[in-house]
């Protein structure tokens, strides 16, 4: 055996013994129990988001049609707000929540701002992008979206209590990587699914409320990333929402997480 081929063959056995090194060892055999709550243990631990009371999110969430497509956020100008229909912006926003499934959306745009809340039972909002100056109510479908939100701490915190149904659905791959696919049944019936990453255990892909496009409801999948420690909780900076059908993405780049900022119950309170 010549020198050459004696050094093809070694190389060949160490490739080999190197892919046997670093293939990913399959995603550990756990209950639906154990992965939330070794969830709840990587987002920061469950007496971190026990003490949290309201929250505050401000950045820049993308508008904007997609051809002939258009995907609706809540208080967002439609695509005729822009010289070009299918031309998409970055609005500034702050996004504030407080127990129980209080929230208050403001978004900028030319000047104006929109604003959208739900103070846990009722909805309000103010649309200028529309010219609709006047205080008006939810309608019954944005109320019902609204009341299925999870509170701030998200669906898998103190779940059992909630009156939630957790199930262990399998292991599947998002952008990659094994993820545990859990299926929650709500206390009202309703059923979603979550994503759990089996290697940091952090949440990676969430089952949105379909959207009706085209007299059509589509699949939506909300995809988080870009985890950054905020006191000692881990949150996502990077929210991604995709609409199947739709080619142009949603995102949603936090800029600014707050903990147990003061709001006071006047923010969720509906102008008289």
């Amino acid at each position: 055996m010549s020198r050459v081929s004696v050094s093809t063959w070694v190389l060949l056995a160490l490739a080999s013994a190197l892919a046997i090194t670093v293939k990913a060892a399959p995603p550990a055999k756990l209950t639906a129990t154990e992965i939330v709550d070794r969830n709840i243990a990587a987002r920061g631990g469950l007496a971190k988001w026990r003490a949290v009371q309201t929250l505050s999110w401000s950045g820049k969430m993308d508008a904007g049609g997609n051809n002939q497509r258009y995907v609706k956020i809540p208080g967002m100008p439609p695509p005729s707000a822009s010289k070009d229909p299918a031309a998409q912006v970055q609005l500034p926003f702050v996004l504030e929540m407080k127990r129980s499934r209080k929230s208050r959306l403001e978004i900028e745009f030319n000047g104006q701002t929109a604003v959208q809340v739900y103070d846990g039972t009722q909805g309000w909002k103010v649309r200028p992008f529309l010219n609709r100056h006047d205080v008006e109510s939810f309608t019954a479908d944005e109320l019902k979206v609204a009341a299925g939100q999870a509170d701030l701490d998200g669906d898998l915190v103190d779940y059992a209590a909630k009156g939630t149904k957790v199930e262990l659905e399998g292991v599947e791959q998002v952008e990659g990587h094994d993820a545990y696919k859990l299926k929650l049944t709500l206390k009202n019936s309703q059923v979603l699914r979550e994503w759990i990453d089996a290697k940091s255990f952090l949440d990676v892909k969430v089952e949105g409320t379909p959207r009706r496009l085209d007299g059509k409801y589509h699949p939506v999948a909300v995809f988080l990333r870009d985890y950054r420690a905020v006191n000692g909780l881990q949150i996502p900076h990077l929210i991604e929402t995709s609409v199947q059908g739709v080619q142009r993405t949603e995102r949603i780049q936090i800029e600014k997480v707050v903990v147990n900022p003061r709001l006071d119950e006047s923010r969720f309170s509906k102008p008289t």
